[in-house]
């Protein structure tokens, strides 16, 4: 193994390191999150997927009396309104915790 590639992975882990030792400083800095920011965050997962569903459900429901079809407009809405909500929760939540 030459110097130069040892150098490198020598940096690399340094880096890493300073990396962890700032966010560490972060965190104690910024403090540990309450309940009250944990109730907060399940609130909002939850108008995630309720918002998408109750919006899935008033369409279905409006496609029943304007367009009747054989099946039901409101059960395949409100499924993909659940659906379209777990997505986007999950995702908030990916992005949230990339973020910290």
């Amino acid at each position: 193994m030459s110097d130069d590639h040892r150098h490198s992975q020598g940096d690399e882990s340094t880096e890493e390191i300073t990396r962890k030792v700032d966010r560490r400083i972060k965190k104690r800095r910024e403090g540990v999150p309450g309940a009250w920011f944990g109730l907060g965050m399940f609130g909002l997962i939850g108008w995630a997927v309720a918002v998408p569903t109750l919006i899935g459900i008033a369409l279905g429901l409006w496609l029943d009396r304007v367009a009747p079809q054989p099946f039901s407009w409101t059960l395949a809405l409100l499924l993909a309104g659940v659906v379209l909500g777990v997505i986007n929760a999950w995702l908030w939540i990916e992005r949230e915790r990339r973020r910290q």
